[in-house]
């Protein structure tokens, strides 16, 4: 870590006193290599690790150029004067939640842009005026088709982890917000490698640009030690999963599937050690409320996804742990990355069965990988070593039954939704009702195959003599007979959390989302 200060990199002195406080008081070397270039106004092409201090190294220098322009008024609704783009929504709040102190110290506002929720308050927050928005590609495009936002004022661009919005395939939307910003703007991008189209983006939209390597695209962080534990089979793989997560320490695991994420927070959970998953099948409500459980160490075990945890940026992450080994060494680099952050220390563990070794030998060559694998069952001293310290055991809360009659579709208990059905209900219940008075007009003309006649001057029956039903508009369509708005259903509660089906108001409401925003 270099001993050069933020104040001799050209950081102004509000900016520095804030990093003070945080704590900050010695510059990463990304930071150390980018700023002098990037608070003078120059294009930059940075390349780093994961967790090497990229946030910093472009958040300073654009509220350093924006800071002091806000007293001539220039805030307008739906005209940012900064915009960074980020791959998925956890690293887009990420972002915000290290920019906003720095931008505060100038009275500069942010606001977060992405999808899987209403656009309701992102819409309020540009016809209010922003300063900068951090955004992910898919909603902002669709923002800015509907006019809600131009990017015609912005002087500031960043690109962060372009390599993984290429892995996603986001680079042709990228290229169309790009366009709409002006040529003479400042543009940051940062990137781990610059395969899969980022040189495209590079050469078409930087200028006279600086390009400060940190380290090669493969490297890996050197105080990350690696392990490879080979096991037998299936069940010898659970046990040792299990042991693994039972330390008293933040840790990730990562799994190929969302299903198989899911699975295995619960059944952890089940096994008394309080876990939460994050993957692309969770609303936008429940993922925050697992990442913050997270973060804040509510709970201890997150069981995540490759695509959802490329947004989690948590200290202190002293274990990952590969349960389903990566397709690819990039994938396994990210994964990895997220332990060993700022200096920290951090362990890796890759799960292999006997028919996983070949391939996953070949991913850690492709990585620069040297580690000698382990034969291991979940009472083996190196599995006791990385374990440390085994938390306590929590008893899992009991599962909140299904109410009688309940749908398990997982339907919306909004009040809208609620609203909806109701009138639907009453609908249906005037449609059944017409066809039952049209059914008894034929039936007097000799028609007797109805199950249901209605005697005159008295209520529908069946033909045993009790009454018919009559349809649903006073029993399921019914607001009352369901639980309440905030009422949660059939999930899985972790420390006031609920997790996937237990997702509660209008957290069900919609389809599996892409996890670009």
């Amino acid at each position: 870590m270099s001993e050069t200060s933020f104040s001799a990199l050209g950081v102004p002195a509000p900016l520095v006193a804030i990093l003070t406080e945080q704590g900050i008081d010695s510059p990463f070397p990304i930071q150390v290599d980018t700023l002098p270039d990037t608070l003078n106004g120059r294009d930059v092409l940075g390349r780093g690790k994961t967790g090497s201090g990229k946030t910093l190294a472009f958040a300073l220098p654009m509220v350093s150029r924006l800071g002091g322009q806000l007293a001539g008024g220039r805030r307008r609704p739906g005209r940012p004067l900064g915009l960074i783009l980020a791959p998925t929504r956890e690293l887009a709040t990420q972002i915000t939640n290290a920019l906003t102190p720095l931008a505060e110290a100038y009275g500069l506002n942010t606001t977060t842009i992405f999808g899987g929720v209403s656009q309701g308050r992102q819409v309020s927050a540009l016809k209010a005026g922003v300063d900068i928005v951090v955004a992910c590609p898919g909603r902002l495009e669709d923002l800015m088709k509907q006019g809600f936002i131009s990017l015609d004022a912005v002087e500031i661009t960043v690109l962060d982890e372009a390599d993984h919005m290429a892995d996603l395939g986001f680079l042709p939307v990228v290229t169309r917000i790009m366009d709409k910003t002006p040529s003479s703007g400042q543009r940051l991008l940062f990137s781990a490698t610059l395969d899969n189209g980022v040189d495209k983006i590079v050469r078409r939209f930087l200028h006279n640009e600086v390009m400060h390597s940190v380290d090669e695209a493969n490297s890996h962080v050197s105080a990350m030690t690696h392990h490879v534990f080979e096991i037998d089979g299936v069940e010898s793989k659970k046990a040792l999963v299990e042991k693994l997560a039972s330390g008293s320490g933040r840790r990730i695991l990562f799994m190929r599937t969302k299903h198989q994420a899911k699975k295995l927070a619960k059944s952890l959970t089940d096994a008394g050690i309080p876990s939460v998953d994050l993957h692309g099948n969770l609303s936008q409500v429940a993922r925050d409320r697992n990442l913050a459980a997270f973060s804040a160490g509510d709970v201890k075990v997150l069981v995540a996804t490759d695509v959802a945890a490329r947004g989690v940026h948590v200290d202190d992450i002293e274990l990952v742990i590969h349960v389903d080994p990566p397709a690819e060494h990039k994938a396994y680099l990210h994964r990895s990355g997220r332990t060993a952050r700022a200096g920290s220390a951090g362990d890796v563990v890759t799960l292999v069965l006997p028919e996983q070794r070949r391939d996953t030998d070949a991913l850690l060559r492709k990585a620069a990988i040297k580690v000698t694998p382990q034969r291991v069952t979940a009472s083996s001293p190196a599995v006791d070593a990385l374990v440390g310290d085994v938390a306590a055991y929590v008893k899992p809360l009991p599962r909140v039954e299904q109410p009688h009659g309940q749908s398990q579709g997982g339907r919306s208990q909004g009040a809208n939704a609620q609203r909806k059905r109701v009138n639907r209900d009453e609908r249906d219940s005037g449609s059944r009702d017409s066809g039952a008075r049209a059914g008894g007009a034929r039936g007097n003309r000799g028609h007797r195959g109805s199950d249901a006649v209605a005697p005159a001057g008295g209520a529908r029956q069946e033909r045993s003599g009790r009454p018919a039903a009559s349809g649903r508009s006073q029993g399921s369509g019914n607001a009352q007979s369901r639980p309440a708005q905030g009422g949660r259903s059939g999930g899985l509660q972790v420390g006031g959390l609920v997790r996937g089906a237990g997702a509660t108001g209008g957290a069900r409401r919609s389809a599996p989302r892409r996890a670009q925003g």
